[in-house]
């Protein structure tokens, strides 16, 4: 049936950009994952770029990091993603910032440990589902009306393996982590109207970052990610190792990919 039949008026197709022409807010961009990623989108051109942590100390160095590389300097934006009004904050302040917000990546460092649940006091588990998924979920909420005016957008979120295969020491882990997954998948379906892609990164070790030095330092989670950095026979992952794949995510060239939750550990798992 033809269009001029069907009684249906043609829907313009999503705004797809080059990564010139996107502004990025990398939540959790002062280290570690969330930093890399940002320097690998400034190397592929993205014009404007806001780094978001806890800590002006770290903007500060990581936005030295660009000037060392000779890329143009970030912005910094101090907050917490995980408290709902400072979530809204931080995506109203980078969008006064940035041409467009086209790009969000969440990529936080919440300070848990995996250990077994039955060690777990009852008054931590609340904490540690809301340290891990509140974040994630709340960025995606605030940024969402200004890809929708912008016509598109990217948005991906750092979560991990433990939302995919059960480990143990990481039951309350895994069941925050499974809820971003899901979470992902789902809004990448409400959204793919608006040209608005969500895809999910599900990393296991990944060396070099504040959560890798915490876990691998003593204690239950030593053992356990020691056994995993064995078994990546492909090596541990490290920063660079996602942050060159959020590049893609965040590009044309991915431009018809959205609702996948993507391993990158080294061939620990495959799921």
């Amino acid at each position: 049936m033809s269009g001029e039949n069907s009684g249906q008026e043609a829907r313009p197709g999503p705004v797809v950009r080059e990564l010139a022409d996107c502004g990025a807010l990398i939540v959790g961009g002062t280290s570690g994952i969330g930093l890399s990623s940002a320097l690998a989108l400034a190397r592929g051109g993205v014009s404007g770029i806001v780094l978001v942590g806890r800590s002006a100390d770290r903007g500060l160095l990581a936005q030295q990091r660009f000037v060392d590389e000779g890329l143009p300097k970030p912005q910094f934006v101090a907050g917490d993603a995980v408290r709902p009004e400072s979530a809204q904050e931080i995506a109203d302040r980078a969008a006064e910032l940035l041409p467009g917000i086209d790009i969000l990546l969440s990529s936080t460092a919440p300070d848990v440990r995996p250990e077994p649940f039955g060690r777990m006091p009852l008054g931590d588990i609340g904490s540690v589902l809301s340290q891990l998924a509140l974040a994630p979920l709340q960025m995606s909420g605030a940024v969402i009306p200004h890809m929708r005016r912008r016509g598109g957008g990217s948005i991906i979120t750092v979560a991990s393996d433990a939302g995919k295969t059960a480990t143990p020491g990481e039951s309350v882990i895994g069941a925050a982590m499974a809820a971003i997954i899901m979470f992902t998948r789902t809004l990448a379906i409400e959204e793919k109207r608006y040209g608005i892609r969500a895809n999910v990164l599900t990393p296991s070790l990944v060396e070099g970052t504040i959560t890798a030095e915490k876990v691998t330092k003593d204690g239950f989670s030593a053992k356990l990610f020691a056994k995993a950095a064995q078994a990546a026979s492909l090596g541990v992952a490290r920063p660079e190792d996602l942050g060159e794949l959020v590049a893609f995510l965040a590009g044309p060239g991915a431009a018809k990919l959205t609702g996948q939750a993507i391993s990158v550990n080294g061939g620990i798992s495959a799921a």
